[in-house]
């Protein structure tokens, strides 16, 4: 199956500008170290943080492209978007978060995060054959 590796890179990279507001102080940061029960110190090493990550979004960019096709509607790209992002992304993390006994309010962030991921991703594949 052939795939834009372009688009899929750009999709990469729109989950780290997305993620980088998600969790800055603007939005999020204060409320997800709240519930997680972290402080700005417990952060790793920002190397293996962000480069671990961003291997995690190319891998899902990747999947994702190749679940919708080499040229994806945009009308449906993004609403698979949403039903990854929410339905099994979320829904994954959700029972992880249940068994972990974390708050939902950890919850709500971080699958709020994943279903815009995929949203984002869905729209970029959808515009950029």
């Amino acid at each position: 199956m052939s795939i834009n590796l372009w688009a899929v890179l750009a999709a990469a990279v729109s989950s780290f500008v997305l993620g980088g507001l998600w969790y800055s102080p603007v939005l999020f940061l204060k409320p997800w170290n709240k519930a997680m029960g972290r402080s700005e110190d417990d952060n790793g090493h920002p190397a293996r943080v962000f480069g671990l990550g961003f291997v995690y979004a190319l891998v899902a960019a990747i999947v994702f492209a190749m679940l919708l096709g080499p040229t994806p509607v945009l009308a449906e790209a993004w609403k698979a978007g949403l039903l990854v992002g929410f339905g099994f992304v979320a829904m994954s993390i959700g029972i992880n978060y249940q068994f972990a006994n974390r708050p939902i309010v950890a919850w709500l962030i971080d699958g709020g995060y994943h279903t815009g991921q995929f949203v984002l991703y869905g729209v970029i594949l959808g515009l950029w054959h």
